[in-house]
C-alpha cells in the first residue's frame, strides 16, 4: 500500500475518511486560482447588479470558517457579505424560521456568504431535537416555495439562480 493509499485510509475524530492534505505550495495555488475567480466573480456581479448567496454547511469546527476567510481575503467587503448567525432569540423564535435569514438576502451587486443557512432546519436542527416535527414539516413545506421565490428576477420571469 502506498504512502497515499494509507493517507486515504485514516479516519478523523468522526470516524470519516480523511482527504490527504495538499503540500503548502500545491494549496497556495489553487487558492490564489480561486480568489482571481472570486475576484472576477465579484466584478460581473457589480457590473451586471447579479445578487448571489453563497451557503457554506458543514459541522462545527469543519473547516468552514477558515474555508471562507483564506477563499475571501482579496475580495471587496462591499460586495461579498458574510453571514454566520448566532443562535435564534426568543424573538426570532416565534417568527417564521426562514425570516431571520431573509434581511441578510443581498441587494444588486452583492455575494453573500451564508456560514450555515435556513436549511439547517432540515437536517441538524430536526435530527438533533431542537425543532419539533411540526415545525420542520412546515420548513419543508415552505422551502420550495422561498427557493422558487428568490430564483425570480425583479421582471418576474424565472431564472436558474436569484438575480
Amino acid at each position: 500500500m502506498s504512502q497515499t493509499d494509507s493517507q486515504l485510509n485514516e479516519l478523523d475524530h468522526h470516524g470519516e475518511t480523511k482527504q490527504p492534505k495538499f503540500k503548502r505550495q500545491e494549496y497556495e495555488e489553487i487558492l490564489r486560482k480561486l480568489q482571481e475567480e472570486l475576484c472576477s466573480l465579484q466584478e460581473w456581479v457589480k457590473a451586471t447588479g447579479q445578487r448571489i448567496i453563497v451557503v457554506f454547511e458543514g459541522r462545527d469546527a469543519a473547516g468552514k470558517g477558515g474555508t471562507i476567510k483564506a477563499i475571501t481575503e482579496r475580495v471587496s467587503p462591499s460586495t461579498f457579505r458574510l453571514v454566520a448567525l448566532p443562535a435564534p432569540s426568543d424573538r426570532e423564535k416565534s417568527q417564521m424560521y426562514v425570516q431571520r435569514y431573509l434581511a441578510h438576502f443581498p441587494a444588486a451587486g452583492e455575494i453573500v456568504i451564508f456560514d450555515r443557512s435556513w436549511y439547517n432546519r432540515a437536517g441538524v436542527e430536526y435530527v438533533m431535537g431542537f425543532c419539533t416535527k411540526d415545525q420542520h414539516k412546515r420548513f419543508l413545506e415552505i422551502c420550495p416555495h422561498l427557493r422558487s421565490i428568490s430564483s425570480t428576477t425583479a421582471s418576474g420571469s424565472s431564472s436558474t439562480g436569484w438575480r
